[in-house]
C-alpha cells in the first residue's frame, strides 16, 4: 500500500437548486484533483438543502443520478471520492436515509453508509430540527478497503458518539470521513473539540468536509472544514468561503503514533 497521499474536503453551501449544487460539487470535485488530490470529500447533503417538507420529493434511488455523476467524476479523475451525503429513496416510505458512498477510482461504489444517528434537538436560544420526522436511520458500521488503507464513514451528528469511532477502528479504519451540514450555533463550541478527540482517541486521521453559511430554507451551518491527524493536530482549516483544503495523510506517521502511544491496544472492555 502506499504510505502517502493528498486528501482534500470540500466546503460548499448547498441550496434547493440541485443542478446548481452538482454543478460546484463538481468544479470543485475537479479542482481537488487537479491540485493532486488522490481522495476527495464532500459535505452531508451536498446535492440538495431546502425544506423538510420536500424532503422525500427529491430524495433520489442508488444508483440514481447523484450516484452516477459521482461514479463518472470518480473515475474520469481517478480517485476516490466521498459523495458526502445525499437523501435516498426509500421505496414504500415517505422517508429518506442519509447515505454517504465511496467510490472508487475505477467509478465503484466500494462502500454505502447510512447515517445512524438522526439529529433530534430543541437548544434554546440555538436550533431546532428533528431529523427523525423525515429520515430513517441506518444501522451497519462501515469501513471500506482501500489501495491506501481501510477508510471509515460516519455523517455529521455521529461525530458526538465515540463508541461508533471506536467501532470503525476495531474494524481497522487508519481514516474517518465526517462529512456534514453542522449547525453553526453547535459548531462554535463542539466542532473542533469533537474532530479532535475523535482523531486523538482513536490514532486516525479525520477528514471532516462541512457546509458554510446561511441557508434561506435551513439553519446555518459552521463551515471550518478540516484535516486532522492521529496526534489530534489541524493539518488544514478551511475559511469561512465555499473551498477545497488539502492535507497530505501519512499512514507511516500514523503507525509511528499507534507504535509509540499504544493505548488501542491496552484497551479494556469494561
Amino acid at each position: 500500500m502506499t504510505m502517502k497521499f493528498i486528501a482534500a474536503a470540500i466546503q460548499m453551501l448547498a441550496s434547493p437548486d440541485k443542478d446548481s449544487n452538482l454543478r460546484e460539487a463538481e468544479a470543485k470535485v475537479r479542482e481537488a484533483a487537479a491540485r493532486g488530490a488522490k481522495v476527495a470529500a464532500l459535505p452531508e447533503v451536498f446535492n440538495w438543502r431546502g425544506d423538510k417538507k420536500d424532503e422525500e420529493k427529491y430524495a433520489e434511488p442508488i444508483p440514481g443520478p447523484t450516484a452516477d455523476l459521482m461514479a463518472r467524476l470518480a473515475r474520469d479523475l481517478g480517485i476516490y471520492l466521498l459523495s458526502g451525503s445525499v437523501l435516498e429513496e426509500i421505496p414504500g416510505s415517505s422517508k429518506a436515509y442519509n447515505t454517504s458512498l465511496l467510490f472508487d477510482p475505477k467509478g465503484n461504489a466500494i462502500a454505502l453508509y447510512r447515517k445512524i444517528h438522526l439529529f433530534d434537538v430543541d437548544i434554546e436560544n440555538g436550533v431546532t430540527t428533528i431529523e427523525s420526522e423525515t429520515r430513517q436511520p441506518g444501522e451497519e458500521v462501515v469501513v471500506a478497503e482501500t489501495e491506501f488503507c481501510p477508510m471509515g464513514l460516519t455523517i455529521c451528528y455521529d461525530l458526538r458518539f465515540p463508541e461508533l469511532y471506536r467501532a470503525l477502528v476495531v474494524k481497522g479504519a487508519q481514516v474517518i470521513f465526517v462529512p456534514s451540514a453542522f449547525t453553526a450555533f453547535t459548531g462554535e463550541a463542539h466542532w473542533e473539540p469533537l474532530l479532535r478527540a475523535r482523531a486523538i482517541e482513536n490514532q486516525v486521521y479525520i477528514i471532516a468536509p462541512d457546509q458554510i453559511g446561511k441557508n434561506p430554507r435551513s439553519f446555518a451551518t459552521y463551515g471550518n472544514s478540516m484535516i486532522i491527524d492521529p496526534w489530534g493536530r489541524v493539518l488544514a482549516r478551511a475559511s469561512d468561503l465555499p473551498t477545497v483544503i488539502f492535507a497530505e495523510i501519512d499512514l507511516d506517521y500514523l503507525a509511528k503514533v499507534r507504535a509509540e502511544l499504544p493505548s488501542l491496544t491496552h484497551r479494556k472492555v469494561l
